[in-house]
């Protein structure tokens, strides 16, 4: 009896790992109080690997997988200001293919959704003002700078390639113009389609105008609080610095309105993306699925609290180190702090745990543990360290250490490795390098 329990430790503390290192690591700290000038990386690089995604309907799912590859160039990675160079991903994103409007809008935990060409909207930024809490750096202010292209993207410590804004690589290769409406450019967390900037001025007649959709957030007027909190004018530095009034723009307060569309002629909601903040919506009018969630609070001002956002943006000049570093300095006392733990056979700081790992590190970091809890802790991760040993073999250790990558070749099934079709369908196959 007691050594099936302790067979079972590693299956059930594991699949708690694995949900906690979902949470992103402790948010990085900046004095900066004004924006700077964005200054985007020109798209120079062509991706190393063919991008590759699918599209299709299964039963009340739309899902989207890829490789996480764009089909676009993209600015130079590592640079500057990301350290991270692009890698092949495992993507699979899974939203109601006929979606609802929910009782109430909810805020964005993470991702907001994912491109047409499997890239995720990732609009936050894991960059706080190190004073009172809540003060979200906007990772397109330049006040920080994060080593962002020309498409508005960077890079994870992880190899995740991900947009911040107005994707300029994919509106480029799906023909989003001025004088049409544009295509869809992906599909939300919630299963309802993005667009981006061009619209149909009267949202119920498909022969009016085409107009730049407007959103409807405004700077505050003044200055910030001070004092422990950021001083200076509401510029757009922070996410606080804006909000939402009513009427004044096209859009509601997930930047999205009941419109018809080419594809959905009989209307639909949507959202939209737009030349201003917050360029990518931040908020749902359905119910988010949990594939996109990676943290939590809102990113966006007015609901619930500011979002991490991009979980690991990490590198030089400022904002936080790259995978697996110590982030957030030596911990409060009483808190188990990540040496510590690594000594003990814990996983340091940020970055995904490794297998077999109880807690991981930055997650310790806000628990405030006794030093007799430090201790158990060490104690059972030492049994499950020893249980996984006497299970598996020499050969299987080093494959769970070392995961094969997601590649061509290990895909989903039939689709990858052929050309792209058209605009977005309920079945679509694409791939191919940008030319």
């Amino acid at each position: 009896m007691k050594k099936s329990l302790c067979f079972a430790v590693p299956v059930v503390l594991g699949s708690f790992a694995y949900l906690v290192a979902q949470q992103p690591p402790p948010p990085r700290m900046h004095h900066v109080e004004q924006k700077g000038t964005l200054r985007p990386l020109p798209a120079t690089e062509l991706p190393s690997e063919p991008s590759q995604v699918t599209i299709t309907i299964e039963g009340d799912d739309r899902v989207i997988v890829s490789n996480g590859i764009p089909n676009h160039k993209t600015g130079p990675f590592p640079n500057p200001g990301n350290p991270n160079r692009i890698s092949v991903q495992r993507h699979e994103y899974r939203v109601p293919a006929k979606p609802k409007i929910a009782d109430q809008i909810s805020p964005m935990h993470g991702e907001f959704g994912v491109a047409v060409n499997g890239i995720p909207f990732d609009p936050g930024a894991g960059e706080f003002y190190d004073g009172e809490p809540g003060w979200q750096y906007e990772p397109l202010s330049g006040a920080i700078d994060l080593g962002i292209d020309v498409s508005h993207a960077h890079v994870q410590p992880t190899g995740k390639y991900h947009y911040h804004g107005l994707p300029t690589g994919l509106i480029d290769s799906i023909e989003v113009k001025a004088g049409s409406h544009s295509p869809i450019v992906g599909w939300a967390a919630d299963g309802f389609p993005i667009y981006a900037v061009y619209g149909y001025s009267d949202p119920k007649n498909a022969d009016s105008p085409i107009q730049k959709l407007v959103s409807s957030y405004q700077l505050k007027q003044g200055d910030r609080p001070g004092g422990n909190a950021p001083g200076g004018k509401y510029d757009g530095t922070f996410v606080r610095d804006y909000e939402y009034v009513k009427g004044s723009g096209d859009l509601d307060q997930c930047n999205g309105r009941f419109t018809i569309t080419p594809e959905y002629p009989d209307g639909t909601y949507t959202y939209f993306m737009t030349e201003q903040w917050p360029v990518v919506p931040r908020n749902y009018r359905g119910t988010p699925s949990a594939d996109f969630r990676h943290g939590p609070g809102s990113g966006g001002p007015g609901i619930g609290g500011p979002g991490f956002g991009d979980p690991m943006a990490g590198g030089p000049g400022g904002h936080g180190p790259g995978m697996g570093e110590h982030r957030g300095g030596p911990g409060r006392p009483g808190q188990m702090r990540p040496d510590v733990m690594h000594g003990g056979g814990m996983h340091p700081g940020g970055g995904p745990p490794r297998p077999g790992e109880i807690i991981p590190g930055f997650v310790m970091q806000s628990l405030n543990l006794t030093a007799q809890q430090e201790q158990q802790l060490r104690d059972l991760q030492a049994t499950v360290d020893k249980e996984l040993s006497n299970i598996l073999t020499a050969e299987q250790q080093q494959r769970l250490q070392a995961p094969p990558p997601f590649g061509p070749g290990s895909g989903p099934g039939p689709g990858f490795g052929q050309r792209p079709g058209g605009g977005p369908s309920e079945d679509r196959r694409r791939s191919g390098r940008p030319q």
